[in-house]
C-alpha cells in the first residue's frame, strides 16, 4: 500500500532529485502517465460498471448511460432485450449481445439508416454514444457494461485501488516518466522499464486468477502472457 505523500517522496529518493528540480506539479504528471499506461494495459474488473436505457425506434444512435466523457473508459459489453413481452420480434426470454464493429463496417453492413430491423452491431460513434446496425425497429432496452475511469491519485485522493494492490507497479510506471523526464542514464530508464513489465505480467496473472476464481466476471487483459519454458 503506497500513499500519494509517499509515492511522491519515493519518486524524490529513487531519483536523487528534490522538491526544486521535480515540483509538485511535475510530480504529478508523471503519476497522471503512469496511471494512463497502467489503465491502458489492463483492464481492471474492479472498476466495471452496470448501466441501461431505452432505445428510440428509428434512431440508430444512444447516448451511453451513466457515463460522461471524464468517466468512461472503454465498452464491456451491450445487450438489448424487451423489458415488457414481445417487442420488435423480441420476447420476454430474448437476449441479445451485439457484437461490436467499427464505423466502416456499419456503414458497408447498413448504408440505410432509415430502414430498421433488430440491432446486431454497435460501433463507438463518438466520445459519449454509440451507432447501432440495425437500425432498432422498436424501443428495446440496451444493458452496457463498462469500465469506468477512476479518480486518480493526488494530494485530495491520497490512495487508489492501484496505489494499495500493485504499489510497485505504479512505482516503477512513475519512474520511468521521472527517467524520461530528466534525460537520466539510458540503464535506468531501461531497468524501470522492465521492473514495470515484470510487476504488470504479476498483476494481470492475478487478476486472472480472480476471475478463475469467480470472484469477478469475465473481461479483457491486454498483457501478453508469456508460457514459463520447461
Amino acid at each position: 500500500m503506497t500513499t500519494y505523500a509517499e509515492l511522491t517522496q519515493q519518486i524524490l529518493d529513487y531519483t536523487e532529485t528534490d522538491t526544486n528540480v521535480l515540483t509538485s506539479t511535475i510530480t504529478n504528471d508523471f503519476i497522471e502517465h503512469a496511471e494512463s499506461r497502467i489503465f491502458r494495459e489492463i483492464d481492471f474488473d474492479v472498476y466495471k460498471k452496470n448501466a441501461s436505457a431505452s432505445l428510440t425506434a428509428s434512431t440508430p444512435f444512444v447516448t451511453m448511460p451513466g457515463t460522461t466523457p471524464t468517466t468512461f473508459e472503454f465498452v464491456r459489453f451491450v445487450a438489448i432485450y424487451s423489458a415488457s413481452g414481445s417487442l420488435g420480434g423480441l420476447t420476454d426470454n430474448d437476449r441479445i449481445i451485439l457484437q461490436k464493429k467499427d464505423a466502416s463496417f456499419m456503414s458497408e453492413y447498413w448504408p440505410n439508416r432509415s430502414s430498421t430491423g433488430i440491432p446486431k452491431y454497435y460501433a463507438n460513434y463518438d466520445e459519449d454514444s454509440l451507432l447501432l446496425a440495425p437500425t432498432p425497429n422498436a424501443a428495446y432496452t440496451m444493458d452496457l457494461e463498462y469500465n469506468a475511469q477512476p479518480t486518480g491519485l493526488s494530494s485530495s485522493n491520497t490512495t487508489t485501488w492501484v496505489s494499495n494492490n500493485a504499489p510497485m507497479l505504479l512505482l516503477y510506471a512513475c519512474l520511468v516518466e521521472a527517467f524520461k523526464f530528466l534525460k537520466g542514464p539510458a540503464e535506468m530508464l531501461q531497468t524501470y522499464t522492465q521492473a514495470y513489465t515484470n510487476e504488470l505480467q504479476v498483476l494481470a496473472q492475478e487478476q486472472m486468477g480472480r476471475r478463475r476464481r469467480d470472484e469477478y466476471s469475465d473481461g479483457i487483459v491486454r498483457v501478453p502472457m508469456p508460457s514459463e519454458q520447461p
